[in-house]
């Protein structure tokens, strides 16, 4: 039997693992910036003064990699304050992490660590086992120099080559470089046409010091830009009549997808519809899996009030996690329906808009006989206020007290004030949400939430995790 003890344990687990899913310090839309800060602050404290096994292990779940980079940045400060044991298990979960972390957020760990003076022996290691297990040095060097630089000075390494020593520390003091990339970004200093061969964000520089037009620089380049900077640019380039930018669509992640898709305008959307409705269908397919249609019967209720709209840092980022998730349940399913709190019925026309009857969708909802219910919203039920808590509440305690429906609240929100994402209703598990592509792992971690299982099994569930994390380095690049 659970002590006291290991209940507040996991409460405590899963509240931070809520938190670090969904906040990135940025302004939200009940929040600012600074509360969002000074609220994690307190709960990384936290965790790493009282749980640091656990701090630790949810390097090995989804966090996002805001927060993944705090808790590495922790554990390093503190090396000191971990046991042998300690410090092995958590150099296999940082080398694991490490190895999923855009470069551009590790070269940026590595540069607060810098500026924080920690430069023990186990994190020289560990910038040494990352910096060697990139696919190309060399790339990096071009892409990410100031950050490479900074990380060989700091952990005292020497370059893998003499060549990319002299490019890293002094670049223009070569007149020739045998390694092909090098040698391309030394002449795109005075060959146009040798900058097309360089990353899309170098040669942007190159561009504007030769002082090419956009549109003829964005028609070139093109063919090397990475899937992500082609939907991000796809928009400015039609509105300056290039047509050049054409982003693959059926090939983004869903979720950032599903932003590129909110950002249109409602005409462009209308338009484009067979297009777009491909696209994210084609992406929830891939996320689903082999698990596609063997969910049931899943009817789901999608937050689309103005809250959603999010904030100027997360412009609808809440109602685009929606969006995404309407695809992947109507995915899982093998009978799906979306409810939005809007009332609206095209989910590919969605915008923020109006009030959060949250508790009368949840009562549609319940009118369909799911056999799985899925609440995508931030918590905020006020069409009438707390509706939904009292509609959950006698479901739960008297019209299916057996539990023949399965209910999670995913929200896409961190509250602050409450040190946690908003709740519903203490009768359905909530977890927090960041991407639509994490639903299916965040749907099974919520039965801990629900306090169905205890600490020794949520353990068990992180070190399993923990055993599938990557040992080398993503590649980012990949078209």
């Amino acid at each position: 039997m659970e002590s006291y003890g290991d209940l507040i344990a996991a409460d405590d687990v899963l509240l931070f693992v809520n938190a670090a899913i969904t906040s990135t310090g940025q302004r939200e839309f009940h929040s600012d910036a600074g509360e969002q800060r000074l609220s994690l602050d307190f709960l990384h404290a936290y965790m790493l003064g009282n749980y640091r096994d656990l701090y630790a292990g949810v390097l090995a779940l989804d966090i996002n990699d805001y927060n993944a980079a705090l808790v590495i940045r922790r554990l390093l400060e503190t090396a000191g304050e971990a046991t042998a044991d300690q410090r092995r298990s958590e150099g296999r979960l940082i080398a694991g992490r490490l190895a999923t972390l855009p470069p551009q957020r590790v070269y940026g760990l590595f540069d607060a660590l810098r500026r924080a003076g920690v430069n023990n022996r186990r994190t020289r290691a560990i910038m040494r086992d990352w910096l060697s297990a990139r696919p190309d040095l060399a790339f990096d060097a071009v892409k990410y120099r100031s950050g490479l630089k900074r990380a060989l000075r700091h952990a005292h390494l020497a370059p893998a080559t003499e060549e990319l020593g002299a490019f890293v520390f002094a670049p223009l003091t070569r007149k020739h470089y045998t390694t092909p990339l090098l040698e391309t970004w030394r002449r795109a200093h005075y060959e146009q046409t040798a900058l097309y061969e360089l990353p899309y964000t170098v040669a942007e520089g190159f561009a504007a010091k030769h002082g090419i037009p956009r549109d003829a620089f964005l028609e070139r380049i093109a063919p090397r830009m990475t899937r992500l900077e082609t939907l991000r640019l796809q928009e400015s380039a039609h509105k300056i009549g290039n047509t050049g930018v054409q982003a693959d669509l059926a090939r983004m992640p869903l979720t950032r997808l599903a932003t590129y898709v909110l950002s249109l305008p409602v005409d462009d959307r209308l338009r484009r519809r067979a297009e777009l409705t491909h696209a994210l269908e084609s992406a929830a397919g891939r996320v689903a899996g082999s698990h596609r249609g063997t969910w049931g019967k899943v009817t789901a209720v999608l937050d689309d009030s103005f809250s959603t709209f999010g904030s100027v840092h997360k412009r609808r980022r809440p109602l685009a996690v929606a969006l995404a998730c309407h695809y992947l349940l109507a995915a899982l399913a093998g009978d799906y329906t979306g409810l939005w709190t809007s009332g609206r019925t095209d989910a590919l026309l969605a915008c923020p808009y109006g009030p959060t009857p949250v508790g009368r969708r949840i009562l549609d909802a319940l009118d369909t006989s799911p056999s799985r219910l899925v609440i995508v919203s931030d918590g905020w039920d006020n069409a009438p206020p707390g509706l939904a808590a009292e509609v959950l509440r006698i479901w739960r305690t008297r019209l299916d007290p057996d539990r023949r429906t399965s209910i999670v609240h995913l929200n896409p929100v961190y509250d602050a004030v409450d040190f946690d994402v908003r709740r519903l209703s203490a009768m359905v598990p909530t977890a927090g949400i960041r991407d639509a592509e994490d639903l299916p792992a965040l749907v099974e971690l919520a039965q801990f939430a629900e306090g169905r299982t205890g600490l020794a099994e949520l353990i068990t569930y992180m070190d399993t995790r923990a055993a599938r994390m990557p040992s080398g380095p993503r590649q980012e690049e990949a078209r």
